[in-house]
């Protein structure tokens, strides 16, 4: 690594203030930081660093979402890697694009989200629609209110969302069915290959989808969120390196069983049936666990992941909506500002009361 630190030692004074690439700053900050360790020191003691930077969040999220990709990749075939690297070039381009406005150096969490997008998305979703859809979600879910850190909802999910609504049609006819290995029915490059309900689809009616496949993930659905036991271990890692909060995790799936266990008549089977449906597991763990647009105090994850587990639940089961997940988890991203509030003040109401 000595040899490459060298080089961009060698060639950063181009891509200073008054350097012949200074306009290219972010690219090669963005760049050197993947390869390396940040370029910015300190110069003397104390040396202080996050525990929990953006760096080492966004290079063990990517670890846990592997095996989901894999899952994806196998199931439904190397299509879903071509997604994958339209989703980071289109949405990568939006980054490079304002940190050159803003003077600004390129964020390296959009690695997380340029992976989580197409993991989201039917396996035949257009690359078209794939571009369009993150760069939405890039521009409008974070750019605009001021970039990482800033933002209100969730990047994937806002370009989720509005490819949803703007184009139903397309979004409710991308379902592949899972083939066999990496050559499996949605392979090609094309998006005429075979379409299957997902199961919470043919729930809807009266079929339901065994256990053991929504397990294991031979259904049709989201690319990243058929298997349940590709999410399950991604997720128990994050939550292992505490990266995911637990208490999100908790109140999420918490929330979200005990509502689907009323509807359904106190029925078990079909509170276990629909955790291990559609996209609530990889939501509680990889979407709703988003440090920026999640509550920061304790006691504001427990109320996040109620709303949110509720909200879920309700959608699925009694609108017109086969999932609801991303919209409750865009919920929950709403209140999440006003919960750390009430659970801070009340905190400082009491301390003073105290003392």
């Amino acid at each position: 690594m000595k040899i490459v630190r060298d080089l961009l030692d060698r060639v950063e004074p181009l891509f200073r203030e008054g350097g012949r690439f200074r306009l290219f700053r972010p690219i090669y900050a963005a760049g050197a930081a993947i390869l390396l360790s940040p370029l910015d020191r300190t110069r003397a003691a104390p040396h202080v660093r996050d525990p929990l930077d953006v760096k080492r969040y966004m290079s063990l999220v990517i670890i846990a979402l592997l095996p989901c990709m894999a899952a994806s990749v196998y199931f439904f075939g190397l299509r879903v890697l071509a997604m994958v690297l339209v989703s980071y070039a289109a949405g990568g381009a939006v980054e490079v694009l304002f940190a050159i406005v803003r003077k600004d150096d390129v964020n390296e969490g959009f690695l997380v989200t340029g992976l989580l997008f197409p993991l989201v998305l039917p396996p035949s979703t257009p690359f078209w629609m794939v571009a369009v859809g993150v760069v939405f979600g890039v521009l409008v879910g974070k750019e605009l209110f001021g970039g990482t850190g800033r933002n209100l909802f969730n990047p994937a999910l806002v370009g989720r969302v509005f490819l949803a609504l703007a184009y139903p049609r397309a979004m409710s006819s991308s379902w592949g069915i899972p083939g066999s290995g990496l050559f499996g029915h949605v392979t090609q490059f094309s998006v005429d290959a075979v379409s299957g309900a997902t199961p919470l689809a043919a729930a809807k009616s009266g079929g339901l989808v065994p256990l053991w496949d929504l397990f294991f993930g031979s259904v049709s659905g989201s690319a990243g969120e058929t298997s349940a036991a590709a999410v399950l271990l991604g997720g128990a890692f994050l939550l292992l390196v505490g990266v995911a909060s637990w208490r999100t995790v908790a109140a999420t799936l918490g929330a979200f069983a005990v509502m689907t266990f009323a509807l359904h008549g106190g029925s078990p089977m079909m509170t276990l049936w629909h955790l291990l449906a559609g996209g609530i597991l990889f939501g509680a763990f990889f979407m709703a666990t988003d440090p920026v647009s999640s509550p920061l105090t304790k006691a504001g994850r427990w109320s996040y992941g109620i709303i949110i587990g509720v909200a879920a639940a309700l959608i699925r089961n009694l609108t017109g909506y086969v999932e609801g997940v991303m919209f409750a988890i865009l919920l929950g991203n709403v209140f999440a500002p006003i919960l750390d509030e009430i659970f801070v003040t009340a905190r400082v109401r009491r301390l003073r009361e105290e003392g």
